[in-house]
């Protein structure tokens, strides 16, 4: 994929707040976000190790018996183990393809929210594997660093369209962001791929911004976009990977799109490989009302939504039943 189209941004010169530099990196975002919805970040300050060591205890989750696993289960947009067959993501838009590929550990934000009925639906308590204690510090550990990166991007963004920095993040106060560890094992473990089954099937994220640690793989992420349609996407080891999602697309008037893309079955000549993301999807606070932002940043007017109407539709979507 042509670079300029998806370009890696330095966040460390942004955080040292050189106003021309500044500027400059806020175009770069705008432009690229005008294109494919994507973009690499460096300088963000999560440690290569951590990240290695979250999907360490993954695997290790991921590898015991489905009858351990099952003891987990949890349905989409929960707390726990995804199976395979849970997720069908091409269904979101209107696609009916075989279910991902996938397994998937499952958490987000348990923090009590005041609200009963919100709290309820949003803010359950995490799921915690006893097999693999060390699990859960890892975890907290890595959603601690990705809430404060979700906030320095979202100021970053709300720059980029010439508004207040915290246009987007004071809508973050106590957001109900999801974190998925996903695993694409190799077709040993879950069989050869039928036609048009994908690790993950096409699609939009939901929310807001979506963060991605990712293993470059044959059987990795791809990205569309109207000029060179689907192809691969960049790939920076040090990079986080980084893309809207179709809230923030709406917030913006479809300014920046929401990133389209997937994820390829095993490659025939890799059958066994085997890859582990690491997915923070950010989100805002519940009953947030997403408004466009009028011309001449927006595009289009949307009708306002309320942000966790909209998510809670676009989850069942994705629903295997």
């Amino acid at each position: 994929m042509n670079d300029s189209r998806i370009p890696v941004i330095d966040l460390a010169p942004w955080v040292d707040g050189d106003p021309d530099v500044r500027a400059g990196i806020a175009r770069t975002v705008d432009e690229a976000l005008q294109t494919a919805g994507f973009l690499l970040v460096t300088g963000h300050g999560v440690e290569a190790s951590l990240r290695a060591r979250v999907r360490d205890a993954a695997r290790d989750f991921f590898r015991l018996p489905d009858g351990v696993k099952q003891t987990y289960a949890a349905k989409v947009g929960g707390r726990g183990w995804l199976g395979p067959g849970a997720e069908a993501n091409g269904y979101s838009e209107g696609t009916e393809t075989p279910p991902d590929l996938k397994e998937s550990l499952t958490f987000a934000t348990h923090e009590p929210f005041d609200d009963p009925v919100v709290n309820a639906e949003w803010y359950a308590p995490n799921v915690w594997p006893a097999e693999v204690p060390e699990l859960r510090t890892l975890c907290e550990e890595y959603l601690a660093q990705m809430a404060s990166l979700e906030k320095e991007l979202l100021s970053l963004l709300g720059d980029a369209l010439g508004l207040e920095p915290d246009f987007f993040s004071r809508h973050m106060d106590h957001p109900t962001y999801g974190f998925n560890i996903n695993w694409y094992p190799g077709t040993e473990v879950m069989g050869e791929p039928q036609p048009g089954q994908f690790r993950i099937g096409p699609h939009t994220d939901f929310g807001t911004v979506t963060i991605l640690d990712r293993q470059a793989g044959k059987g990795g992420l791809q990205v569309y976009t109207d000029e060179g349609g689907w192809e691969d996407a960049p790939f920076d080891p040090d990079a986080l990977t980084i893309n809207i999602g179709d809230l923030l697309a709406r917030w913006t008037g479809d300014r920046w799109r929401s990133g389209r893309h997937r994820v390829l079955p095993p490659p025939a000549d890799a059958p066994t490989e085997e890859l582990i993301s690491l997915v923070y999807f950010g989100e805002c606070t519940p009953g947030t009302r997403v408004e466009s932002v009028p011309a001449p940043v927006g595009r289009v007017a949307y009708e306002p939504v309320d942000s966790h109407v909209y998510l809670r539709a676009k989850l069942d979507s994705i629903t295997v039943d």
